[in-house]
């Protein structure tokens, strides 16, 4: 019997150099940054892209626009079945240089749209067309990224390597929202109306083709490149549904209280603030950018932690912490702009234990046949369902109790789907990726 035929068990891993590790890590977190810049200057700007491309009055607009963010999480599911797959069998980099090309085409052409006084319904039509190939794109970029950054960190460390993962999620946030503050405040509100708005659409053009020229350049993961040189191909989906539903349920119910928190405070809280709490359009924009740049401090210290501690409990703590504190912070908020940066600073940091351990803990439940289609597909289902819809919720909610609080037992709800889902997770921190958790489990 040859050498190659042997069914042994896996070598110990190849481990990347540090400076190929921090290429990785960069390559990782600028598309992430370039998939949250598109959310951040589309929320900042929400005001002024339903004035210019929305017809009616201003609540209808603000509404159709918040529903045209809602549209582009429904095909997200679509991009994960696509690039998915695509990323097990192909790998990880190539999957990764298009989906970040794509998602910054889709933004730059976004500020390009002509106004709805210029073409009519075809401004909001075209609105939803990119705003659907962002979500497409997106859908294989989050899970990509988080399996591309978990496959080259090390296993004892892979906590405060992934946590640079979502430090870009939020530095690409607070970039795309500060460029459409200081555009705001640079121009005044008349210009912003006219034309102001587009220019932060155009800077994705070259975030787009910095991540794929860092991309390009890399090799694909040691973790990839082991399991392709056994042989192991990647999996059909019927097969990857019925022998892994295991943590794609898991990772569908974390993701429901991740991403209506996430979605809730970052995306929804600048329009909840202004027309729900009365703060100026300027105020309602610097308050999450101050609890933002609050949690990027701390990401890779709660990173960090969770190699040492867990994952575990550092979502428990997280889920519980904000069951509790939720409603009273949302009561702080409303008290005025001191309120408000304390109270969105408060949730902000509860926020950070699951925030910061994404791509160390979900791409672990899966092994490498199956990981980048089963992350990929269960976290943007229930991201187009829970998560991409919440701001829209929130208004709506609002609008049909009167309740200003709604958003805030909106929360709790995910919170509670995310407990029951965590009871069903293994402990991964320091585990190999060569594991499969779920094994004992389906034994069983």
């Amino acid at each position: 019997m040859t050498a190659s035929a042997v069914p042994a068990t896996p070598a110990a891993p190849v481990q990347a150099d540090k400076a190929t590790l921090r290429r990785a890590i960069a390559a990782s977190a600028l598309g992430n940054a370039t998939e949250w810049f598109d959310y951040g200057i589309y929320a900042y700007g929400v005001t002024y892209i339903s004035a210019a491309l929305f017809p009616g009055q201003v609540d209808d607009a603000v509404l159709f626009a918040l529903a045209t963010f809602a549209i582009s999480f429904l095909v997200r599911p679509l991009g994960g079945l696509f690039w998915g797959p695509l990323g097990d069998r192909l790998g990880r980099k190539s999957v990764l240089a298009l989906t970040i090309l794509l998602m910054s085409g889709a933004t730059l052409a976004v500020g390009l749209i002509p106004s709805y006084a210029q073409i009519g319904w075809a401004a909001p039509a075209l609105l939803i067309l990119l705003r659907m190939v962002q979500g497409f794109s997106t859908g294989g970029e989050y899970g990509g990224a988080a399996t591309f950054m978990a496959e080259y960190a090390p296993d004892d460390r892979r906590g405060f390597y992934g946590s640079f993962l979502e430090f870009g999620t939020l530095a690409g946030f607070s970039f795309g929202a500060a460029l459409m503050l200081g555009f705001s405040l640079l121009l005044g509100d008349t210009v912003m109306h006219a034309w102001g708005w587009r220019i932060p659409f155009l800077v994705a053009a070259p975030m787009g083709l910095i991540g794929m020229y860092l991309r390009s350049r890399m090799e694909d993961t040691p973790v990839f490149r082991e399991q392709a040189a056994e042989g192991s191909g990647s999996l059909s989906l019927s097969r990857l549904l019925r022998d892994h539903k295991r943590p794609m349920l898991v990772v569908a119910g974390l993701v429901v209280a991740l991403n209506v928190v996430n979605y809730t405070l970052l995306s929804y809280m600048p329009t909840y603030l202004q027309r729900r709490i009365g703060l100026s359009p300027d105020e309602a924009l610097v308050v999450p950018i101050i609890g933002m740049l609050f949690m990027m401090l701390f990401l890779p210290i709660a990173g960090r932690m969770s190699d040492r501690v867990g994952r575990r409990p550092l979502w428990r703590l997280s889920l519980i912490g904000l069951l509790i504190a939720v409603v009273p912070l949302y009561m702080l908020m409303a008290t005025g702009l001191a309120g408000a940066i304390i109270g969105f600073v408060l949730l902000g940091l509860l926020y950070v234990p699951q925030l910061a351990t994404i791509s160390a803990t979900f791409p672990a439940l899966f092994p490498t046949t199956a990981r980048f289609a089963g992350f990929a597909i269960a976290y943007n289902l229930s991201t187009s369902l829970f998560g991409g819809t919440a701001p829209a919720i929130g208004s709506a909610l609002i609008g049909t109790t009167g309740n200003e609080l709604m958003p805030a037992y909106y929360m709790m709800a995910a919170c509670i789907i995310g407990l029951i889902a965590l009871r069903f997770m293994p402990e991964t921190a320091g585990r190999s990726l060569h594991d499969d958790p779920f094994a004992e489990q389906r034994a069983a």
